[in-house]
């Protein structure tokens, strides 16, 4: 397997590289002891040119025997399979339940053979919310998780899941099985008997360590050695699922599990022939590509050369060096990791790196870092691409989940919530324990063809559409708007948390549901006049004066003359280089 590591180009990481395939997600894993607020947090960046940004809620409720709940495919709304209610479900917000569990993920496809979405089956956004409404922790996350990819056929493409609560943070990578790909002889030599469902690892990221996956799967091999401790018995909802790995999964020095079968699979298959402890995950289930390291594992490779020296070894790799070092799948930072440092590892497009999207022509005479897509294209017979960075412009919500120990759990689940490009969101943050979504995030407060005065989504694409017009000017200003809230944010956070220490019960979600509701007004409030400020002042590629925070005005009280910035050297001469000979003059 070690020689077919990287192998061409395939459909599917194409796919995720040149803007065809419908989901390509960007997620950053901060592990308790590598957080300045002692607090674990993963990042989401939901990306797609049909998603709409809202605030997803679902309610608390119990249920009576023989309730049957229908599953709905996240990405196409088509109805899949029904399965049996649980009893009782936790409240859902956005991607985090109300015991301060988080779940994001990202989509790697994976196999060709294994791409296929089946009939039926249950989706990996369906496992998403699923999971949030019955589970309490990392832990129970994956176990229910397992039990879902047990007991059902999985209906998506190969899927990398961040799992994160109060204590730890997970990377759970999983794979539908198909059938048809089992070889009859080699399931024989076996003795496999093949089932639906998929196969995965997990693994927990070492304290004080961060990793990150971007739409390719990042675990090769993984720790196999049997654990020898008192297996658990009786501890949360599956406790009695019959895998030999997952007997361990609440004793708190495993730090692996994975399907009982995630080796016996891929020879079934005829995928792999190595020894146990060689097998690798990604190499056998989603081998990389160039695609695969250009396309998706440098929006990993940017986040850790932000955050920890001698990352710069490994861009050659980020560039799609077949030969170079491979990205490790986590790595310790210099620093601790603050909750605003993580909004901002959120907002790049390579600055810094040989990749860097504000430097080339492609970025304007305005030093535009966003590509239209396709972003791969054809120039005289040569195949070049667009750069795909984390910030992009079809972003349809993202957040940063911040699970803080130490609270009661309503108060320390934090989802501090953004719509489109992540570079100029506003990170709001939502408690878990809130029971009313505002208004400006509320599902079915517009859609993709739907304009809405009152949807955040729709007043932020409005300002990023027209700074994109102007980038290296707007940009600054629409920059101290988001800092300024941010920041204020936090503190707010901080003397509510405080006040809201000793209540408990109705009292608690009445002043959760008008903290968050507040703060999204003055997000909106905020950005309706940034949005009038930056018309006024930028209206037709001219730039106006201002002086003590006002627009200059001549003595008599008309408008002063604007400003005309020239365009960046490079620019112009591209302009003379296309069409000087007719524009020189004479």
């Amino acid at each position: 397997m070690k020689s077919n590591r990287i192998i061409a180009a395939s459909l599917l990481s194409a796919a995720l590289l040149f803007g065809t395939a419908a989901e390509a997600c960007t997620n950053f894993l901060f592990s308790k002891g590598a957080t300045k607020e002692g607090a674990p947090m993963i990042t989401y960046a939901a990306d797609s040119h049909t998603l709409y940004g809202e605030l997803y809620y679902r309610r608390a409720a119990d249920y009576p025997a023989g309730t049957l709940f229908q599953v709905i495919d996240w990405d196409s709304g088509r109805p899949l399979i029904q399965i049996p209610q649980v009893a009782h479900t936790y409240s859902v917000v956005g991607n985090m339940n109300e015991h301060a569990l988080a779940i994001g993920e990202t989509t790697y496809g994976g196999r060709e053979e294994l791409a296929k979405e089946i009939e039926g089956g249950i989706d990996y956004g369906s496992l998403i919310y699923l999971t949030l409404q019955r589970a309490k922790n990392a832990r129970e996350a994956i176990v229910t998780l397992a039990g879902f990819l047990r007991d059902y056929p999985y209906h998506s493409e190969g899927e990398s899941f961040s799992i994160a609560d109060p204590d730890e943070v997970w990377i759970f990578e999983l794979i539908g099985k198909r059938t048809g790909t089992v070889k009859a002889d080699l399931a024989k030599k076996l003795k496999y008997k093949y089932t639906d469902g998929g196969v995965w690892v997990a693994r927990r990221i070492p304290d004080g360590y961060v990793s990150g996956h971007a739409n390719q799967a990042r675990i090769t091999q993984f720790p196999q050695e049997p654990k020898k401790f008192s297996k658990t018995k009786g501890k949360g909802l599956h406790a009695a699922i019959s895998s030999a790995h997952l007997d361990y999964i609440y004793e708190p020095e495993v730090e692996c599990v994975y399907s009982t079968d995630v080796i016996t699979y891929a020879r079934a298959c005829g995928w792999y022939d190595g020894t146990d402890a060689d097998f690798s995950f990604c190499d056998t289930y989603a081998p990389l590509t160039f695609s695969g390291m250009r396309g998706c594992d440098a929006r990993v490779y940017a986040m850790f050369n932000r955050v920890a020296s001698g990352m710069q070894r490994y861009e050659k790799y980020a560039m799609g060096d077949a030969h170079a070092e491979r990205l490790p799948l986590w790595v310790k930072p210099d620093h601790k990791i603050s909750l605003l440092e993580a909004m901002n590892l959120m907002r790049d497009h390579y600055e810094g790196t040989s990749m860097d999207m504000t430097k080339d022509l492609g970025a304007g005479p305005f030093n535009c870092p966003y590509r239209w897509r396709p972003m791969g294209f054809e120039v005289d017979g040569h195949q070049y691409i667009h750069e795909r960075a984390t910030s992009t412009q079809q972003t349809g919500f993202s957040f940063v989940a911040q699970c803080r120990p130490g609270f009661n759990p309503k108060v320390g689940g934090i989802i501090w919530f953004g719509v489109d490009d992540t570079y100029s969101t506003v990170y709001t943050p939502m408690y878990c324990g809130i029971t009313e979504i505002p208004l400006c995030f509320r599902q079915g407060n517009g859609d993709m063809v739907t304009y809405s005065e009152t949807s955040a989504f729709w007043l932020f694409n409005r300002v990023t559409n027209f700074v994109y017009s102007r980038y290296s000017d707007m940009i600054r200003d629409l920059q101290k708007v988001q800092s300024r809230l941010e920041k204020g944010y936090i503190d707010d956070v901080r003397k509510f948390d405080a006040r809201v220490n000793n209540l408990d019960g109705d009292a608690l979600t009445a002043e959760l549901n008008k903290f968050s509701s507040r703060q999204a007004d003055k997000m909106m409030a905020e950005w309706n006049k940034l949005d009038r400020y930056l018309l006024v002042k930028y209206m037709d590629g001219n730039i106006k004066k201002e002086k003590d925070g006002r627009f200059e005005r001549t003595e008599t009280g008309m408008s002063a003359m604007p400003n005309m910035p020239e365009y960046r050297p490079e620019w112009y001469r591209m302009i003379v280089r296309d069409h000087g000979d007719v524009i020189r003059e004479r």
